[in-house]
């Protein structure tokens, strides 16, 4: 074995071409890059989008829909969720902090009771919003609904 017969691992290396290195290479001129516009310049960069001039789809389409700034979301609890969770504590007073605990809210959400169910314990509620079918409820069962 000599140097002269070295070569390397077969399938090791791969053909490139060699562009730019001038006419004798049939590679020289344009370099593949085709003549002037924007892809024959250095530092080219396609834009997310671009349609080639055409207006894009994102700015053909128009826009949809409203978003109010002042929107409130609110974790909905019904008022037979509070009767199941005041007979299992004997609870009197459901808070955020009760609700926390039973791990019907989890962190720092808003909390309106809905009237679905139906209430037989005299319960004192406390929550962000009410509806009023389950603030007349409560009231009817002789509990008080407070708005935090």
């Amino acid at each position: 074995m000599k140097l002269n017969n070295l070569k390397p691992a077969e399938g090791s290396t791969h053909s490139r071409r060699r562009i730019g290195r001038g006419p004798g290479s049939g590679l020289g001129g344009t370099s593949t890059r085709g003549h002037k516009g924007a892809k024959a310049r250095s530092g080219y960069k396609r834009k997310i989008g671009f349609e080639g001039g055409q207006m894009p789809l994102q700015r053909r389409i128009p826009k949809a829909g409203f978003k109010n700034i002042n929107h409130k979301e609110y974790f909905a609890i019904n008022l037979s969720t509070l009767q199941s969770l005041a007979e299992s504590k004997n609870l009197t007073k459901i808070g955020l902090e009760e609700l926390r605990a039973a791990s019907l809210v989890k962190g720092n959400v808003l909390v309106k009771i809905l009237g679905n169910g139906e209430l037989k314990a005299k319960i004192d509620v406390e929550a962000n919003a009410f509806s009023k079918s389950a603030e007349e409820a409560i009231k009817a069962v002789g509990g008080n609904a407070t708005i935090i």
